[in-house]
Parts: C-alpha cells; sequence; structure tokens
C-alpha cells in the first residue's frame, strides 16, 4: 500500500498527531505539515511545516507511504518517520535532513533544554514537544522577541561521518519525562509493524477482489482512533484526521459494528463514547471532541438499530453491559417523545437537518422543524432493541411497555405519512413537495415489520434507475430532480450511512439478490475511489475528505456480510 499524502494523513492508533498535506489556507504555505488534531476541526491544527533539506537547504521530494512508515524521498537522500507510540514521531534520515519550521504565533518559543534537546512550547496550539537528536546533530534558529519567538526553525542535519541522521519529536502538556528509546529506527518500526498487523490480522475479511479496499480501511480505521483525553471518556475513532477531526453522534454506530466481532471491547467504547456525557434530559451531542460537546443539534437514533445489530454478531456483551446501556438508551428514546413533539400530534420532528444526518436533503427545503418517518422508523426499532434489552434483564413490565410504544408508533408513522403509494414528509403539517429524496425510503429498515403493499411500493421505486439507483449504488437525492448535484451533499452523492441502513432494510425485507448487488456496488465504488466521505452517484468519484472511518466500516460490513446473504 502507497497511499497519498494529500487525501489520506499519516497518523496511528491513539495519537493526536498527523502529518498530512495541506493547501496553504489559513495563514500557512502549501506543503506538508506535522498536525495537533486536538480541539475539533474549526483549525486544521498545522504545527510544523516538514521539509528535506541538503547542505542547508530544501530540496524537492516525494511521500511513500503505507500504514506504519512515511518517506520523504528526495533524489539523494530520504527522510523517513514513524510513530512508536501515539505521542511521539521517530524520524531517520540518509544522506538529508530534516527541516521542522513551526506556524508560530504569540508566545510560541524554543529554548535549550539539556545535553542535546531543545523544548518547543506551541502556545497557540496547547501542547509542547520536546526535540532530540540520537545521531547527527539539532540545530535551532528560534530569536527571542519581547515574550515569544519571531521564527522557529529546527534542522535535523545528519552526521558528517554516516550520513545518517536520526531524532525524536515528543509532544507532552505538562512536565517532560524522559523515555527509553528504541535502538535503531528499523526497531521503531518493527515495533508498531507488531502492532498494525494485529489489528490488520483482526479487521473483517472481505471477498478477495476486494483486498486492495479491505487494506486502506484497515489503516484508515487504526489510524483515526485517539486515546482517552479531557471529553472523551473512552478511546474514540474519529471520522477523519484530515479535516473531520471529531466523532458525530451517528458515525459512531456505524464504526463500533465493524469492531464488534474481532474488537468488542473497543466496540463498545464506540457505541458507549456519547453516552457517557448524555444530557439529564436525554439528549446526547451532536458531536465532541477531547475539548468539548456540541449541543445545537443532535444526529438520527439510529442506535437501537445498532445495538440490536451488534448483539446478533456478537456473545462478549456482557448482562453488566446491558445494564449500562439500558437506561441511557431509555432517556435517548423518550427524549424525542417528550423534547420533539411540539405540535402534540404523537409525530417525532426534526429541528434541522442536521439532527437527521441529512444536512441540506431536500426535505428540509421548505423550513422547519420537519416531520419524517424515516425518524418514526428509527424510533420503533430502538424500542423494539430495549424491549429486548429489558427481556433480559428480566424487566417485564417494561418489556410491554416497549412493545406498545412500537406497535403504536408504526400505526401512527403509516396512517400520518403514507399517502397511497409513497411516505411524505411534513413541514407544518403540509406535504414538502421539494425535491425527490431516498431519505423517505429509509422505513424500509422496518422490513417487514411493514404491510406488504408498502413494503413493495418502497422496493420498486429503489430499484427505479430513473430516481435513485445507479450503477454505483443509491443517490441521497433522485437523478431526475432538479436538486440533484455530482458534489451536492445530501442532495445526490452516494454515501456511507444510507447505503448501510437500506441493504440492512432489504436483507430484512426478503430482497437478498438486491441487497447483495447494491452491497457489491459500493464495495467496488470504494475499492476503486477510496473510503471518500461520499461519492459521485453518476461516476463513482470520492468526494470531499477522502480518509473516512464511516466508509471504511461500512465497506468492511458489508464486505463480510452482504455480499454473501446467509438466510
Amino acid at each position: 500500500m502507497n497511499f497519498d499524502l494529500k487525501h489520506i494523513p499519516f497518523s496511528r492508533f491513539g495519537s493526536y498527531l498527523s502529518i498530512s498535506y495541506l493547501t496553504g489556507d489559513q495563514n500557512i504555505t502549501e506543503g506538508i505539515y506535522l498536525r495537533n488534531i486536538r480541539g475539533g476541526d474549526e483549525g486544521n491544527g498545522a504545527l510544523f511545516k516538514l521539509d528535506v533539506i541538503q547542505n542547508g537547504k530544501t530540496v524537492p521530494f516525494k511521500t511513500i507511504a503505507d500504514a506504519t512508515c512515511l518517506r520523504f524521498q528526495a533524489e539523494e537522500g530520504y527522510v523517513s518517520f514513524a510513530y512508536p507510540e501515539s505521542d511521539y514521531v521517530r524520524v531517520y534520515g540518509e544522506n538529508a535532513g530534516l527541516r521542522m519550521s513551526l506556524v508560530t504565533e504569540a508566545y510560541d518559543n524554543a529554548f535549550f533544554h539539556k545535553e542535546k534537546s531543545w523544548q518547543v512550547n506551541v502556545f497557540s496550539k496547547k501542547i509542547r514537544f520536546m526535540l532530540t537528536p540520537l545521531t547527527g546533530e539539532l540545530v535551532l534558529d528560534a530569536p527571542w522577541e519581547v515574550n515569544g519567538c519571531s521564527q522557529v526553525v529546527a534542522d535535523f542535519i545528519p552526521d558528517d561521518k554516516t550520513c545518517r541522521m536520526d531524532g525524536v519529536i515528543e509532544e507532552f502538556m505538562t512536565s517532560y519525562t524522559p523515555r527509553e528509546y528504541d535502538v535503531t529506527f528499523d526497531a521503531a518500526i518493527e515495533k508498531v509493524k507488531k502492532e498494525y498487523e494485529y489489528w490488520l490480522a483482526n479487521t473483517l475479511t472481505v471477498p478477495s477482489v476486494y483486498e486492495s479496499g479491505k487494506q486502506l480501511a484497515s489503516y484508515i480505521t487504526w489510524s483515526c482512533v485517539v486515546k482517552k483525553e479531557g471529553y472523551l471518556t473512552r478511546q474514540a475513532m474519529y471520522m477523519s484526521k484530515n479535516w473531520m477531526t471529531n466523532i458525530w453522534s451517528w458515525d459512531h454506530c456505524f464504526n463500533a459494528m465493524a469492531l464488534v466481532q474481532e474488537n468488542p471491547e473497543l466496540a463498545w467504547d464506540q457505541f458507549m463514547i456519547f453516552f457517557d456525557v448524555q444530557d439529564p434530559s436525554g439528549l446526547i451531542p451532536d458531536f465532541m471532541n477531547n475539548e468539548f460537546a456540541y449541543w445545537n443539534c443532535s444526529k438520527p437514533p439510529i442506535h437501537g438499530w445498532a445495538l440490536s445489530w451488534m448483539l446478533k454478531h456478537t456473545d462478549k456483551f456482557s448482562t453488566d453491559k446491558l445494564k449500562e446501556i439500558y437506561l441511557p438508551l431509555s432517556r435517548w428514546t423518550t427524549w424525542y417523545i417528550k423534547h420533539r413533539d411540539s405540535d402534540n400530534n404523537s409525530i417525532p420532528e426534526y429541528h434541522h437537518g442536521n439532527d437527521s444526518g441529512w444536512d441540506n436533503s431536500t426535505v428540509f427545503h421548505e423550513g422547519i422543524p420537519v416531520e419524517s418517518p424515516d425518524l418514526c422508523a428509527f424510533l420503533i426499532l430502538q424500542m423494539e432493541t430495549l424491549s429486548e434489552l429489558a427481556s433480559l434483564l428480566e424487566l417485564e413490565e417494561e418489556k410491554r411497555k416497549w412493545e406498545q410504544l412500537a406497535d403504536k408508533l408504526l400505526d401512527d408513522m403509516i396512517s400520518y405519512f403514507w399517502v397511497g403509494d409513497r411516505f411524505i414528509a411534513k413541514h407544518l403539517g403540509e406535504e414538502v413537495t421539494s425535491g425527490d429524496s431516498l431519505l423517505l425510503f429509509m422505513p424500509i429498515i422496518l422490513g417487514k415489520r411493514l404491510p406488504d403493499h408498502i413494503r413493495s411500493a418502497l422496493i420498486a421505486g429503489l430499484k427505479d434507475k430513473d430516481r435513485f439507483l445507479t450503477k454505483h449504488g443509491l443517490a441521497t437525492e433522485s437523478v431526475s430532480s432538479p436538486y440533484y448535484l455530482d458534489d451536492g451533499y445530501w442532495r445526490g452523492p452516494i454515501w456511507a450511512p444510507s447505503t448501510m441502513l437500506i441493504i440492512d432494510g432489504l436483507k430484512s425485507s426478503g430482497e437478498k439478490k438486491f441487497a447483495q448487488e447494491l452491497a457489491h456496488k459500493y464495495c467496488e465504488m470504494a475499492t476503486n475511489n477510496g473510503m471518500a466521505e461520499n461519492f459521485n452517484a453518476l461516476t463513482g468519484e470520492g468526494l470531499r475528505d477522502r480518509a473516512f472511518t464511516w466508509t471504511s466500516s461500512v465497506f468492511l460490513i458489508l464486505g463480510n456480510e452482504y455480499i454473501e446473504i446467509n438466510e
């Protein structure tokens, strides 16, 4: 595997450090940077611009990257990088050195620490570094001006005799603690390689034709995990270490699902992390990072569906774990009943497109709030899962309560939203007539709970090649809609969550062949075009962020289970 740093950053499991290509926005020049991805995606996190130097001058280079080693290859030398542990980077060069130019802001500074090491205090990014040469020397240009350094340029320079350079870049927050380093760079590489190979061996298997996709998906999911810190009460798989440097409260479900068979403890952590910070009202935040949780919107309640799926795929969740989730999932469900039904008609509503996860879907084109059948479908499944949990926990009265609520909401959903041949959404009690969104087909996840005529109509609509079905999968807005856009976010492109949910619904509906066909389309598209945030529905081209974890996780799930569906 040799991935392109312009699309996929170089990082490792547990680390908040990432080496990425940046285009030159936000007061930086174009180039490759060591970044600190703490604090969310409002900034690019750029710390040091990285360059290869020979004889004191920067020289051109190309990048060669796999899961455990990144190389900057110049014409007559190279510099390599590895992450032996989550909080430091080992650098090694032959016939070349490394220049690190700090993106300097107020108070940022560097000073000689002791022996050969220099400390760099990056006030602007709330992090410090210790730079230490192991072979060769370290030269700093860090002129002091009043209360900070006007610039910080650190050069790791090869030894004159061996023409080799070896050094360490260590992050720390408070007080620096010296450590023992691997004797050689090769030993450092071997250390991280063993760790990654274990992860890869425990990544879901897929058909051999999609093996290159699996290799990429495995690296992306492994490298996007960050360690427990601040608001993050558990290890968390970020959506990306490019720009989407947070976790979102439905994305985490798909990542948990992909982990549950081979890594159930990490899967449980992914699933539970949002419930650890749940508001007393029952609401869970829209997204989180190590520094804060964001509450201005939420994400759809797919958690019951996801948990039910996970319980079918592992026997490693103890009764204690089921007790741990029962009350939080109950509060999340009743929150919709208490706080998202402003007209008291027993139909829950979205207060923004972002609440649905389909941010700019045409369902929200005419205004908010919006009542949409997908929300009812998710809650029905969540209530059924709560009934299942209550049964396992011997809470018989609770079990019956959730069953009754699920049955009533199913009846209410059909009565309110089904208009003879289709589901509709409503704004202020009136049908939303703009566009033709795939969102209104999401009740297919209810499978055979739906009456035959409704299920058949939904399946026929999904198979209509003049609407959503393309050679690459299901567009999120009909390709015949006047609102369709090739790169229109939820107005056209193919996404992992919509694909996964609908394929699972088709399987539950008995549509095995069609589910397999869509799974093949998605896995082929992702293998050929990368694990992108979303894809052009007509060409399959990867769009936006090209190193997305829920895309990787859904690819792995579909390739492992839905390509060949067992009855």
